[in-house]
């Protein structure tokens, strides 16, 4: 990567314990006027990879953000990627608009198995699980599709369950053959997929969010409850196993602006949940680049508080991903607190200032395109 600028800002000071910091420097790369969509990291922590608008994966050093290679293949756009488990570090698993599911070798960077939905179908959304492990069930248009993943043959197509498109599947952590979907329908549908696997006898229940689903979490002791974002920008917390509402917040981006004195939030990227603090934030951004974990209490008191990490002067534009830690927290030995990617085409380093106190990060580094971005009203394909 050719062309490194330094820029140094002056930190901000947003009142008697915490800072506000801007970029440091800037590294230039290829992304040219095309986005960050995911982030995710590799299970050593050595490496991440990136999808991109592009309908290209990019991997980097997670340390350094040095590039060290991409996968190509995808024909439409890239919806989810993940990396295997222990058994299969290397392989980089994702899903496009295209119909397919794709594994690559991140050592070759080659394509090394295909699964297809079918003639005009997108795959929004996939897990690994099942009772033996050996399940891959895949979000598609209205439709949950399931493989055996060792053979890849597809084992059961459950299609009565949503009448829109799949945004969310997730096998349930200690609950290996219990698999939540979440669609544009605004349900979550809960179901067994132990034995023979059809509409009628695996539905366990069914959770009415009542408007379009973006992304579902797990939360709590032995993951039995779930957080929800919806597409217009509200949070629940639920008891999937009660089939209850723990907390409702219809008016959370009103609550989160109210408790920033610094800005306003314009729309949430995603949660993250501490399982040893059991403590929940939701993660807010501006139009303008900012990012704030804001806590959520949703138990005795419901409430959303003012942010307890704030990154700022890193991105121009929305931010689609961030992999991180959570406020106080850092990821490894380099103070590295975080990446955040987005639709300036920047990709985002953030490290602890190392104050103890201060509620902000530091970026270090952003690897940005040679293009003056474009400013568009926010993309969301789910």
């Amino acid at each position: 990567m050719d062309g490194a600028e330094e820029m140094e800002i002056e930190g901000q000071s947003l009142g008697s314990t915490s800072k506000r910091f801007g970029i440091k420097n800037s590294i230039q790369t290829n992304f040219g006027d095309d986005y960050v969509f995911q982030i995710v990291p590799k299970n050593d922590w050595t490496s991440m990879a990136v999808s991109l608008s592009t309908n290209a994966i990019k991997l980097y050093s997670l340390a350094t953000g040095q590039y060290i290679g991409e996968c190509n293949g995808h024909s439409s756009t890239i919806n989810q990627i993940s990396f295997s488990g222990p058994s299969s570090p290397h392989v980089l698993h994702s899903c496009s608009s295209d119909g397919t599911l794709r594994a690559w070798d991140t050592r070759s960077f080659q394509q090394v198995s295909s699964i297809s939905a079918g003639p005009s179908q997108g795959i929004f959304s996939f897990s690994f699980g099942g009772a033996n492990h050996n399940m891959l069930a895949a979000g598609c248009n209205s439709q949950i599709l399931f493989w055996d993943w060792r053979t890849k043959r597809q084992v059961a197509c459950l299609e009565e369950s949503h009448m829109e498109d799949v945004t969310q599947v997730h096998f349930i952590p200690g609950y290996d053959d219990r698999l939540i979907s979440a669609s544009v329908d605004g349900l979550m549908c809960l179901f067994d997929t132990g034995g023979d696997i059809n509409d009628d006898d695996q539905l366990v229940s069914v959770l009415n969010v009542g408007t379009s689903i973006g992304k579902v979490g797990f939360l709590g002791e032995k993951n039995q409850k779930l957080w929800c974002l919806t597409h217009i920008e509200t949070l629940s917390v639920w008891d999937w196993k009660d089939e209850r509402t723990e907390a409702s917040f219809e008016d959370a981006r009103s609550l989160a602006s109210k408790s920033w004195t610094a800005d306003n939030v314009d729309y949430f990227v995603d949660c993250h949940y501490s399982v040893e603090e059991d403590r929940l934030w939701v993660i807010g951004g501006t139009n303008g680049g900012s990012l704030g974990y804001f806590p959520v209490s949703y138990k005795e008191t419901r409430a959303i508080g003012p942010p307890e990490a704030v990154l700022c002067g890193g991105h121009e534009g929305i931010i689609r991903s961030v992999l991180s830690g959570v406020p106080g927290e850092t990821m490894d030995k380099h103070s590295i607190f975080g990446w955040t990617g987005g639709e300036d085409g920047r990709l985002c380093c953030w490290l602890s200032d190392g104050s103890g106190t201060c509620q902000s990060w530091i970026s270090t580094l952003a690897l940005k395109s040679e293009k003056t971005r474009r400013k568009s009203s926010r993309h969301s394909p789910y």
